[in-house]
């Protein structure tokens, strides 16, 4: 690994993405000849957003025989990047490859959770965050998606309440977990707890749009 190598490797772990990207692109001209200098390409295009070409590099890097961590790490970034983009079925095999290879982890149930659901798969979805919260009690956004989730379904409102409310003790500040919160209040009638919640979520979020629709949705009902 040379000096300039591992300059870019320093800049990406400090997230400054941009300049890391700059010197990997001088590395080389065939980057498709070495995995690690394509998995690092491919983290650094993910973290700015620019997911045709973190694809680009991902998809080579599991292909490979490069280390067992980093083709995890691969997976999980392709199976993000497709879900992200409304790619399901491809997150989906991302996520089954890494199974079917033994990773059976709390992130990659999650992440297939979420899959599921987006893909109208709700028995599947709340089968595989269960799964994740088996294998890692603490797991916060497994704890999030399946409060959300239950809550969306109307089902087991109360256990939802209790997940979605250790979620936000674990990360207070996370307008998504906030508006999960909020969202379990409303659709327990709870609606002033509910309003209070959204609102706090919706500051935080920047204006999403799934949010501001939960607020209005919240104003909207009889306390």
């Amino acid at each position: 690994m040379n000096a300039s190598f591992r300059n870019a490797v320093r800049l990406y772990n400090s997230k400054r993405y941009a300049m890391a990207l700059e010197e990997l692109k001088g590395l080389s001209s065939d980057p498709s000849s070495n995995p690690e200098l394509c998995y690092y390409l491919g983290l650094c295009h993910t973290q700015l957003g620019q997911y045709d070409e973190a694809l680009l590099y991902l998809e080579q890097v599991v292909t490979t025989d490069l280390n067992i961590l980093h083709i995890y790490q691969s997976r999980m970034i392709l199976s993000y990047i497709y879900t992200k983009t409304g790619r399901f079925k491809l997150a989906e095999f991302e996520l089954e490859s890494l199974l079917s290879a033994g990773y059976e982890s709390a992130q990659v149930y999650a992440a297939y959770g979420y899959v599921c659901y987006q893909s109208g798969r709700t028995d599947e979805a709340i089968s595989h965050l269960n799964e994740a919260l088996t294998l890692d009690p603490d797991n916060v956004n497994a704890m999030n998606s399946l409060g959300y989730v239950l809550s969306e379904e109307g089902k087991h409102l109360e256990r939802a309440l209790v997940l979605c409310r250790r979620a936000v003790e674990k990360k207070p500040e996370n307008p998504a977990y906030l508006d999960s919160l909020g969202w379990v209040y409303f659709k327990l009638g709870r609606i002033s707890e509910a309003r209070a919640t959204l609102r706090k979520a919706l500051s935080g979020s920047g204006g999403n749009k799934e949010i501001a629709a939960h607020m209005r949705a919240a104003l909207n009902a009889r306390p």
